[in-house]
């Protein structure tokens, strides 16, 4: 309505005279001079005979009909041109979408048969499984003076002994060193890269690249102490991700290490595919011609050591030093984008048995998360969702869902069916990573008392001797 109403009072004074409803209150635009309305709200000027329409790029917002093709060329819905590394699926995973089952039911519809079957084909698929994974609670030197800050409150504290814990776990496997490019995916205020950077302040030749899709609020990018550290933002979806295409990786080809803290769900399966089949820059390159045709007296000869040098090419091509991913979220994996999806099969699964796998998986940590009811200041709680990982905003939604089954299971079996469900996803992720020439391991990287996610993904090149830190 554009007129004041009783009791709505009266525009601010050089402000638009439109009262928008939703918000309960005048528009705060500045009108052009001589006009009471914005040029949002300006066909409700009674002089104004210019037709204003919806734009067709976000309809949120209106245009004069005679200037559209001008407001196209500047609206900010606008398409904005691919970075050069936006490749449109590149890791995206499953092609054939009759693979792709429909919507299942959720677990609280299924009878109790259906559901103590599904329990049973979980438990025979989870046989000859490592069932309780190695514990490597580690810390760093780097972080010691921040652990040791009595400024730091509780959440800050838990965030620290986790990243302590990861940076710890990459020394253990000698991928902290120099000439290297660390990818941190889901990167988000990039605080595992800056403890990184801290932990190689000596060291020469390292890169960072962090990749993250949405805008990020209180980045800690301006916090990097060393001026010869090179820090890339890549404002991009894992899934659209090619590293061969990224120009500083283009210029100086270094090893890279794969860097994550808390990568949710599909997030993981989409970096893991990125970093082992997109990533292939080895050097022999992709042009490189056939070898010619040799006779059969010849392939015997030359067999032993054709095969030895082609071991050896591998060796000094891996493209990929290493991975550390610390894992939460299975709940939000997706059969489409699922690296393990041989494994599964191998065992007599498919896309439905995992689509029901990935949201028991929310088990694990069900009735486990205390909820907060005090009330906070806007600071408090813009501080408090800023150090909240997105895990922690979105597992409590599934947990109290509709998809658990009070009066059928208990608090303790649902827990077991949940840890036994994220190792299954888990292990799928290990064996599609050993199938391309790593040696991947899961374990416990931090205490559940500080994070319920508190598995470690760890993969280095198979074949490289990794040396045990002297002590």
């Amino acid at each position: 309505m554009a007129a004041p109403e009783l009791g709505r009072g009266a525009p601010v004074p050089g402000r638009c005279a439109y009262f928008v409803e939703r918000k309960k209150r005048f528009c705060k635009m500045i009108p052009a001079p001589g006009r009471r309305f914005c040029g949002e709200h300006g066909q409700q000027e009674e002089e104004n005979d210019r037709k204003r329409i919806p734009c067709p790029l976000d309809p949120k917002h209106t245009v004069y009909e005679d200037q559209l093709q001008k407001h196209l060329q500047k609206c900010n819905s606008r398409a904005k041109p691919k970075p050069v590394y936006f490749v449109q699926d590149i890791n995206a995973g499953l092609k054939d979408v009759a693979e792709i089952p429909e919507k299942e039911v959720p677990i609280c519809s299924l009878s109790k048969e259906k559901l103590d079957n599904l329990i049973i084909t979980l438990k025979k698929a989870s046989t000859g499984l490592e069932l309780h994974l190695k514990e490597q609670v580690l810390s760093h030197q780097a972080l010691q003076e921040a652990l040791n800050d009595p400024k730091n409150g509780e959440s800050a504290f838990k965030h620290l002994k986790q990243q302590a814990s990861i940076l710890g776990n990459m020394e253990k496997l000698h991928l902290l060193g120099p000439g290297r490019c660390f990818v941190e995916f889901g990167a988000g205020r990039g605080k595992l890269s800056h403890w990184v950077d801290v932990a190689l302040q000596n060291a020469e030749n390292v890169q960072f690249l962090l990749v993250e899709r949405a805008t990020t609020r209180f980045k800690v990018d301006g916090k990097h102490k060393r001026r010869d550290s090179v820090f890339e933002r890549l404002q991009v979806d894992i899934q659209h991700l090619c590293l061969n295409k990224v120009p500083i990786l283009e210029k100086k080809k270094l090893p890279l290490v794969g860097i994550g803290k808390h990568l949710c769900g599909a997030a993981t399966d989409l970096a893991l595919r990125c970093l082992v089949e997109s990533y292939t820059t080895c050097c022999d390159g992709e042009s490189q011609e056939p070898a010619p045709k040799r006779s059969r007296t010849d392939k015997t000869e030359v067999a032993s050591n054709n095969s030895a040098d082609n071991e050896s090419n591998k060796d000094d091509c891996k493209p990929v030093a290493g991975i550390v991913i610390a894992l939460c979220c299975h709940h939000k994996c997706d059969w489409t984008h699922y690296v393990g999806r041989e494994f599964f099969k191998s065992v007599g699964l498919g896309p439905v048995e995992f689509n029901y796998f990935q949201r028991m998986s929310s088990w694990a940590t069900c009735g486990m998360r205390e909820t907060t009811t005090k009330a906070s200041t806007s600071d408090e709680s813009e501080e408090q969702s800023n150090n909240m990982e997105e895990h922690e905003q979105t597992c409590s939604k599934t947990e109290s869902g509709s998809d658990t089954l009070q009066g059928i299971l208990t608090v303790e079996e649902r827990k077991e069916i949940g840890h036994l469900c994220k190792l299954l996803i888990d292990h799928g992720r290990i064996e599609y990573l050993q199938q391309h020439g790593y040696k991947a391991a899961l374990q416990y990287y931090t205490e559940p008392a500080v994070s319920l996610e508190n598995v470690l993904l760890t993969a280095v090149p198979s074949l490289s001797l990794i040396r045990e830190p002297t002590t």
